[in-house]
């Protein structure tokens, strides 16, 4: 059992209430009497017990005393908890102490004194303070406090309504406060913080969330030794509707030649403020219909002074135009530091510091940092372009590299955009010699940066890709605006950054959405997939790859699955390959068939995939590669290209023979074919150590029809020596490219000329395939003349006749077989 005795003269009442949301589980009995409820009134002594075993589990307590200081005397001094003997119960105090407006109210808090939490937060230990002050019958709220703070004193104008809540098992015994004495303060309230080592301590302004009273009036005032730093941050702040006055704060700091300093909500707080100084909050006459809310929440940090904090950083910016320059602490703006968190602080001048600090184009700064570690400190960039001009856009190339005024700073690089507006024109992105990689799971980027790529209307968006600097793709090509951000990972980019040669021009309409124009490398497997990935690509957008194929390789094409994986809702899904060469046949496959097997590309080549509108929540995404290898040549070719080599030398040492034996002649000679004689030309047997009857040097490779000399054998009655050259068809193996033809040919008609030179060979370079030519009779076929220069002609005459041609030539003619 419990018992409570209240005297009259304390003005205490206690009141037990069942928990809201709790069922009946448990009551109160008091003189056989069951009560779900229980209040013990001033001069009261009641004795209770609770029908269950943990009544904490139901019910809460509140103990209210009232405290008289207008017409009475005050009550200075401890403010204990009484009365003695409660149940443990989660109980609050509440002490509502009356006061003249004329004499304000002084509470005073013992160490570890306060610090005051925002509404809805919970202290750790569950213990809080909440404070509120009576001005006639309105009431302001001051804040909710936990334990363990900077704030030691509150002074209020007028009566204080003081509470404190308890957990039913606490072991706090005392109050922890005082009421000190009363002072006139002539404002809402003052409130004091001591901060005597680095720390830091968040404050709002009263009634926060809500608004400030109308054209009301409250001090902070801050103790700081002298030897240490203090800076202010305004985090939270609105502003209501003035009539009259201005909403402002100001600063009373000593030895400041310019007492109170005022500024606006909306500047830079003072920074680096040295010892003890005053923040006053004051508001303005609001409009009655629209009042609006002045409201603030802000910080004060503590530290040590800073060994450079004197260093100065030059930031020049008056070239860097559309570029603004972002100095802030790490995670921002998403993550707010705790409290307890070390201050890193930016400084355009020995009192204008912040957490974060905006550099705009145009302009030179001299910035210096009150920060122990550098490392906690980021520079986010952002640069834009545009096209005025369109004449201009399209002869000029952007370079898209981070100006030196951001990499000479020793602060690491976030994140530095541009932000490209293509009006009328469209966008090509390359990187001459660094090449672009592009960021798969199969090829993840291993540099120290990379850039997002971003391709957007009002309408949609395309986020293209990640890609990192040392890959395959030349040049990207987009329709639309574009964001392009470079991301950086390590401290390495400040060395890579030296490299960077990413380029922007505006270039005229190109047909895709997105086309990229890849050169693989000869020893690397190249992954390329859709932009948008992995959420897939959007409805009715086609994108195409340009695939650059070396000369002398072949280039493998694959894709990473079977099939597309959608189904249209309407429209068709395609994807398209054809070889960038005439007469290439074009590969088509839709969304409802296989994709190709991996197949060889021997010239450049395109690939297209165009999406559809796809069914529910299918998207497509598809995925393909790309290798490079060497060409196999065909042993046939091979074969075919020395015997051509054979027969062109077994030519050039005939024709050498003969001139020399024409330099030996003196008399004109006429040349009269004897099919009896011998015309093996003499010279250098050992290259035909066979002889001519045994190899197939006398085989020709291509023979006009008037030269078959079949019929010819007939009508000799084989009184042809067997030394003529008799053409045998070829018979032996054939390969995928024949053989190359041999450097002469004959023509039928003769015709004399007198000035000719010596014409050279006849080859072809562009194509290597020949076919041995088989004429019908009669027909002409021109296939060159043999000429020596200042030696006559040589020229082959067709009479119509069976009989062998013959060989005319003028002086100093040699037989040419």
């Amino acid at each position: 059992s419990f018992t409570i005795s209240l005297r009259t003269t304390d003005n205490i009442t206690v009141t037990i209430n069942r928990r809201p949301g709790v069922s009946e589980g448990c009551q109160i009995s008091v003189k056989k009497y069951i009560k779900s409820e229980l209040k013990i009134n001033p001069g009261e002594n009641v004795t209770f017990t609770f029908t269950c075993t943990t009544p904490e589990k139901y019910f809460i307590m509140e103990i209210k005393k009232n405290i008289d200081c207008v017409s009475g005397p005050c009550p200075f001094g401890d403010v204990h908890l009484y009365p003695p003997g409660l149940p443990h119960l989660n109980r609050t105090f509440i002490w509502d102490v009356m006061a003249s407006t004329k004499a304000g109210l002084e509470l005073k808090f013992s160490a570890p004194w306060l610090r005051q939490i925002e509404p809805g937060e919970t202290c750790p230990d569950s213990v809080s303070y909440n404070i509120n002050s009576c001005i006639d019958k309105a009431t302001v709220n001051i804040g909710t406090f936990c334990r363990n703070g900077s704030v030691s004193r509150v002074k209020l104008l007028g009566g204080v309504v003081m509470s404190l809540q308890l957990p039913w098992n606490s072991s706090l015994t005392t109050s922890g406060f005082n009421i000190a004495n009363r002072a006139s303060i002539k404002r809402l309230c003052i409130i004091e913080a001591i901060l005597t080592e680095e720390s830091s301590t968040t404050l709002m302004s009263p009634n926060y969330p809500l608004g400030f009273p109308e054209d009301e009036l409250m001090t902070w005032q801050f103790v700081i030794p002298s030897n240490k730093r203090a800076s202010v941050f305004f985090h939270n702040y609105s502003l209501s509707n003035c009539e009259r006055k201005e909403e402002r704060v100001e600063y009373y700091i000593p030895g400041s030649p310019s007492n109170p300093e005022v500024f606006k909500l909306s500047d830079s707080q003072p920074a680096n403020i040295a010892g003890s100084f005053n923040l006053s909050l004051q508001g303005c006459d609001q409009d009655a219909q629209n009042p609006g809310i002045l409201r603030l929440l802000f910080q004060v940090v503590v530290q040590h002074p800073q060994v450079d904090e004197n260093a100065t950083h030059l930031v020049d910016l008056s070239r860097e135009w559309n570029t603004t320059v972002t100095i802030h602490f790490e995670g921002w703006p998403g993550r707010v530091p705790a409290v307890s968190e070390p201050i890193c602080l930016i400084c355009r001048d020995p009192r204008t510091c912040d957490r974060v600090l905006t550099l705009v184009a145009g302009t030179v700064y001299k910035i210096s940092f009150l920060c122990k570690d550098l490392s906690r400190l980021r520079i986010t960039a952002e640069r834009g372009i545009s096209c005025v001009n369109l004449q201009r856009c399209q002869r000029k190339i952007y370079s898209l590299s981070v100006p030196k005024a951001v990499t000479q700073l020793p602060i690491q690089l976030h994140k530095f955009t541009w932000k490209i507006l293509a009006s009328d024109l469209n966008i090509e992105i390359t990187s001459p010699s660094l090449k672009l990689q592009q960021h798969v799971s199969e090829q993840r980027c291993n540099r120290s940066y990379s850039y997002s790529i971003v391709s957007a209307t009002p309408e949609k968006e395309l986020d293209v890709g990640v890609f990192c600097p040392g890959g395959s793709i030349e040049k990207i090509q987009m329709r639309n605006n574009v964001t392009i951000s470079l991301k950086t990972f390590s401290k390495g980019f400040l060395n890579e950054s030296k490299h960077q040669d990413l380029k922007m021009s505006f270039v005229p309409h190109i047909k895709d959405e997105c086309s990229f124009t890849v050169s693989p490398h000869p020893k690397a497997k190249v992954y390329l997939q859709t932009p948008s990935w992995p959420h897939g690509l959007p409805p009715y957008v086609s994108i195409s790859w340009y695939v650059v194929v070396p000369s002398k390789q072949v280039a493998r094409l694959g894709f990473s699955k079977d099939r597309m994986g959608i189904a249209c809702e309407t429209g068709r899904a395609y994807v398209n390959i054809k070889e960038e060469t005439m007469g290439a046949e074009e590969t088509v496959r839709r969304e409802d068939e296989l994709l190709p097997e991996p197949r060889n590309m021997y010239h450049d080549f395109w690939v297209n995939v165009s999406n559809c509108k796809p069914v529910d929540k299918m998207q497509l995404t598809l995925q393909f590669w790309v290798t490079l290898a060497d060409k196999q040549i065909d042993l046939g070719v091979i074969l075919a290209v020395v015997a051509g080599a054979g027969v062109l030398l077994a030519i050039g040492l005939t024709v050498c023979c003969v001139k020399k034996k024409k330099k030996k002649s003196q008399n004109p000679m006429v040349g009269v074919y004897n099919s009896n004689v011998n015309t093996q030309v003499p010279g250098k047997q050992a290259l035909f150590t066979k002889g001519r009857k045994n190899n197939e040097s006398h085989v020709y490779a291509v023979i006009d029809d008037g030269m078959v000399y079949g019929h010819l054998l007939k009508e000799s009655n084989g009184s042809v020596s067997p030394e003529v050259d008799v053409y045998r068809p070829f018979d032996g193996p054939i390969g995928s490219l024949p053989p190359s033809p041999p450097p002469f040919s004959f023509r039928k008609d003769i015709k004399r000329s007198s000035n000719t030179e010596e014409r050279p060979p006849s080859t072809d370079t562009d194509q290597d395939t020949y076919m041995f030519a088989h004429q019908k009779s009669g027909q002409s076929e021109n296939n060159g003349d043999v000429n020596e220069k200042n030696n006559g002609d040589v020229n082959e005459k067709n009479s119509g006749d069976t009989s062998m041609p013959l060989l005319e030539s003028k002086e100093q003619d040699g037989l040419v077989e």
